[in-house]
């Protein structure tokens, strides 16, 4: 069934992957056309084509419609793909919204330690977003996008699961201090 995380999958913070989109907008996205034409044989190869496809991020619109960015997250959650796919997806340059959405992913499902490991690099990356929302659309950039992920608790409309901080980090999981403030300017009391 496309409606079903995939047989052997790892419970993600103690429970089903699918489970970290609120019920009522994963109800939403199995009725939509898009996930029942597109979604619903994607498997970690080709749900890229679909993602190179993406034209904003985002996570509801309109009438509490989901977007086609929230419903492949939902596909990325059901099939769990392997960490090394999702690293080279990461890494994908020039799919700015594939590497958006490997990012949240990752930001959802991964150790924190993984998390800041993997998306701080990315701050790097000031190519703009279009953000589709209730409001309609907006204009972000990867590096604001990433500082969200690792800084805010709610994003495109997902509440993300809690990360533990950055210095906490540092001192209890080997986590390597953060190298300069590049994107931080001088503030030293940003703590991610």
């Amino acid at each position: 069934m496309a409606n079903t995380t995939v047989r052997g999958a790892l419970s993600i913070h103690g429970t089903n992957p699918q489970f970290l989109i609120e019920k009522v907008i994963r109800s939403r996205i199995y009725e939509l056309p898009f996930w029942k034409e597109h979604c619903f044989t994607l498997t970690a190869e080709s749900l890229i084509d679909k993602a190179i496809e993406l034209n904003s991020i985002g996570g509801v619109y309109g009438n509490q419609k989901p977007t086609q960015f929230k419903c492949l997250l939902l596909k990325l959650l059901q099939i769990q793909p392997e960490k090394e796919i999702l690293v080279e997806y990461l890494q994908a340059e020039e799919f700015k919204y594939l590497r958006a959405l490997v990012a949240m992913y990752i930001r959802m499902t991964f150790r924190a330690v993984e998390v800041f490991q993997l998306l701080e690099p990315l701050p790097i990356d000031f190519r703009k977003l279009r953000e589709r929302s209730m409001a309609g659309y907006t204009l972000t950039y990867m590096d604001e996008f990433v500082y969200a992920l690792l800084t805010e608790e709610r994003i495109c409309d997902t509440i993300l699961p809690r990360i533990t901080k950055r210095g906490v980090l540092e001192e209890t999981e080997g986590l390597r201090p953060r190298e300069g403030h590049q994107l931080l300017g001088e503030v030293d009391s940003v703590v991610f």
